[in-house]
């Protein structure tokens, strides 16, 4: 059965969207109780107050080692006028945590005291009431609250909890949510492929379903637990039995995956609808505009988009949020610091953009890079350092102008990022997992061509470039182009490796092409990359040569950003021909025809040459392990890694 298409309800606002779910489910704030033993209770919340039963410590205690005495009979000790005191009688001794003997009320150290004979000791100084001692309930106090309701268990809380006498404490249950993958073209990676050859088995226009996995971890961090049933296909009957059956049973949320867009296969608001009542179709948010909230025999059930970032935001803002709520726990808040664009940055008017950036600070600047904003880039997510909510009534964000960012890694992180714009290598992949592994140092990447990236430096908004900039005059690389467009600016050139750059073809070239000049072949489709980047530059210096004009290649005005973008669109069979490096082909399987070994190296301000995180940097790019992990890449060449040229 397949329903007509979809058109979106009126879409509500963020704050509205949020405010309907929770004025319908302010009821289920409060899940069940249950008894757990204190150390199993780490994590969880607690649904009434907890006092302690005994004090804690229940009895004077030592709180050095040395004599119990009683302090009066110290008084007017001192150097000139010593006191023997007699063991068993005046004094006893204790160890620290021992119970103080009657009539006694103080400790002296036993550094403090001199031994005259095997009973007899003496002491130069009087001690004082309670001294070095620990008073009975002077941690807890027999009755007295240790935790209010609603409060987390933590691992320190065990020790508190213990020693008060609390072997069990009364938690929230976990919240029990289901959660439901819908779609014909998605795939259990743990059931539906074969063990050792996943991608052998993944036919065309299949999609390893992942969504509900992710949606689990999240349930999880939210104090919930989820039970995920098998992915279900595109059709309406099947979905609403699935629904319907688990609305009967003891649950207090579903997600449904997929099918919430306006699509003639999305059924999920069909299903809400025919099964309950839809409250929001629609909210004005990018990514997560689709999502659907619904309510299902006062069940809240959620249609969550099928993009990942869709999924994870709409999970972010409505299903979290009432999760915690159900056990009593504020929303969880963020730090934020205001970061600074380091480029204009567009927004649609009407809608609430979620934008994921890159953050470093470079010199004074905290500054902010945004990733790739599709909503099924799931990179973007895990690659993120932080969010900037662009508010619907903004058209987006000016350069230069600082905005607040959430953050998603801790502030510390950051501090240890290194910032680096221009050119795409695979070799800086390697060069982020060695300075990640060997010092706790991230490489922050960004694509903008090597033209993109000098003119990043000379802005001040990265701490580091890759270029290989041809020279047609000399046939040197970077050095011209240094001087001409960072004249200002004192930089090192540090030499990252030599690369075979040529044609990158499909298998056994079907199309024989042999060269450059087989581009402006009718019948051959080239991939381009951007303007600005080495590659391109390289690509208009060979056509001049041949007296190729660009116009006469089709595909010329088509780009990518990385080498290993241009080589998927030659796999995929979008192309037949890109021109990139050799270790991009050689990673796909692909064939590779050579047509120049080109120079690419690291632009580095001398304001941060010297730093902590560049010598680091620097140091891993001249170790053994680093050239031999580039050279098993293919297509590269180290004999001049690492050496300064300038």
């Amino acid at each position: 059965m397949s329903p007509k298409r979809n058109i979106y309800l009126k879409m509500k606002s963020l704050e509205e969207a949020r405010q309907i779910l929770f004025d319908r489910f302010s009821n289920k704030k409060i899940c069940d109780t249950e008894m757990l033993p204190v150390p199993d209770a780490v994590g969880r919340i607690l649904s009434e107050p907890v006092s302690a039963k005994i004090s804690s410590p229940h009895f004077h205690a030592a709180a050095m080692d040395g004599i119990a005495v009683n302090a009066a009979q110290t008084f007017g000790a001192g150097e000139n006028r010593p006191k023997d005191l007699l063991i068993g009688k005046d004094a006893f001794y204790v160890n620290t945590g021992h119970m103080i003997p009657e009539n006694c009320n103080a400790v002296i150290m036993i550094e403090h005291i001199q031994v005259i004979s095997g009973d007899t000791i003496r002491i130069e100084a009087p001690a004082f009431p309670w001294q070095h001692i620990r008073k009975m309930g002077e941690d807890i106090v027999a009755t007295e609250l240790l935790f209010p309701s609603n409060h987390k268990i933590t691992s320190y809380c065990l020790g508190a909890l213990l020693s008060g006498g609390i072997f069990a404490v009364p938690v929230y249950k976990k919240p029990r949510v289901l959660v439901i993958p819908t779609g014909s073209e998605l795939v259990d990676g743990f059931l539906d492929l074969h063990p050792d050859k996943h991608l052998l088995d993944l036919k065309p226009g299949k999609v390893i379903e992942s969504n509900s996995y992710v949606l689990g971890g999240l349930i999880r961090s939210a104090g919930g637990e989820y039970e995920r049933i098998k992915i279900v296909g595109d059709d309406l009957d099947t979905i609403k039995k699935s629904v319907d059956g688990f609305t009967k049973k003891d649950v207090d949320m579903i997600l449904i995956i997929g099918g919430s867009s306006a699509g003639s296969e999305d059924f999920a608001s069909h299903v809400i609808g025919e099964l309950g009542e839809i409250l929001v179709h629609g909210v004005t948010i990018m990514p997560g505009k689709p999502v659907i909230l619904g309510d299902i025999n006062h069940i809240p059930v959620i249609g969550i988009p099928g993009y990942p970032v869709s999924a994870i935001i709409s999970f972010e803002q409505f299903a979290e949020p009432l999760l915690l709520n159900m056990t009593g726990q504020p929303e969880q808040e963020r730090p934020e610091i205001d970061v600074t664009p380091t480029r204009k940055i567009p927004s649609k008017l009407g809608v609430e953009e979620f934008l994921r950036i890159k953050i470093g600070h470079v010199g004074d600047k905290t500054v902010c890079t945004p990733l790739p904003r599709g909503a099924g880039f799931i990179t973007s997510i895990t690659q993120a350092d932080g969010i900037i909510r662009i508010p619907n009534h903004v058209e987006g964000l000016t350069a230069e102008t600082p905005v607040r960012a959430t953050l998603l890694k801790t502030a510390s992180s950051i501090r240890k990022t290194l910032v680096v714009a221009g050119s795409h290598d695979n070799t800086l992949d390697i060069l982020s997992d060695q300075l990640g592994r060997d010092a706790g140092i991230s490489l922050s990447s960004s694509h903008v061509g090597s033209m993109g990236g000098l003119i990043a430096l000379k802005k001040g908004v990265c701490h580091l470039a890759g270029s290989h900039l041809l020279d047609a005059d000399d046939g040197s690389y970077n050095v011209t182009y240094i001087k001409k467009y960072l004249k200002d600016v004192h930089v090192n050139v540090v030499h990252l490796v030599m690369r075979d750059q040529g044609l990158i073809i499909p298998k056994h070239n079907p199309k024989q092409i042999k060269g450059i000049e087989d581009l402006s072949r009718g019948d051959i489709r080239f991939m381009n990359r951007q303007a600005g980047s080495g590659t391109r530059i390289l690509l208009d210096f060979k056509l001049s040569q041949l007296g190729i004009d660009p116009e006469t290649i089709i595909g010329y005005a088509d780009e990518e950003y990385t080498h290993m973008s241009v080589a998927v669109s030659v796999l995929s069979g979008r192309v037949d021909v890109g021109l990139g490096i050799y270790a991009a082909a050689k990673a796909l399987n692909l064939d590779f025809i050579p047509v120049v070994t080109e120079q690419y190296d690291l632009v580095i301000p001398g304001e941060f040459f010297n730093s902590p995180n560049m010598q680091k940097l620097i140091e891993t790019i001249n170790t053994k392990r680093f050239k031999a992990r580039v050279n098993a890449l293919g297509g590269y060449h180290t004999h001049m890694t690492g050496n300064i040229i300038l």
